[in-house]
């Protein structure tokens, strides 16, 4: 693929939940060390929920369906929006390999809701769309996120804490 053709690929449409808990902590779920390289690299294998918005699929709807999808949260209050979306590009061997040329990287509308429930509601091991997501999940200090994400997709968790840096742990 030439560099026009992967400039001339389109974003995937996305969003990406920031769930806050009553201390400030925010969810993160370490992703299966299975060979994506979109998603992980050593010691980079956490990340907050993300998916992709489907067709006609409001934002807003889109990260409380897929914050339910991967973590079994539905307890959760909408806190803020961040005010941009941010893009990343993903590998160039993933956008062959994996996406079969058919995206440049994502586009991404991030939310932070607030955790209301109690944990015992988060279940990442049966996860509603049947496609478990993560292999464990912990709470973090947000200024801890964009080093444990996956290094070409740092630049958004950087945009995205500084967007709800408010609403952490002080």
């Amino acid at each position: 693929m030439t560099e026009a053709e992967f400039l001339a690929l389109p974003y995937r449409p996305c969003v990406g939940i920031m769930l806050i808990n009553r201390d400030g902590l925010v969810w993160t779920g370490r992703r299966f060390m299975d060979g994506q390289v979109e998603h992980t690299a050593p010691g980079h294998e956490w990340q907050m929920p993300q998916g992709g918005i489907d067709a006609d699929e409001d934002p807003f709807e889109a990260a409380k369906r897929e914050l339910w999808e991967e973590t079994n949260v539905r307890s959760a209050t909408l806190l803020a929006e961040a005010p941009d979306w941010y893009t990343y590009d993903i590998p160039r061997s993933v956008v062959g390999a994996r996406w079969k040329h058919k995206w440049r990287g994502q586009s991404q509308k991030w939310f932070a809701f607030r955790f209301d429930g109690d944990e015992s509601e988060i279940d990442i091991q049966n996860p509603p769309a049947g496609e478990q997501e993560f292999a464990a999940w912990a709470w973090q200090r947000m200024e801890r996120l964009p080093d444990m994400i996956i290094p070409f997709k740092r630049p958004v968790y950087e945009k995205v804490v500084a967007a709800f840096r408010h609403l952490g742990a002080a």
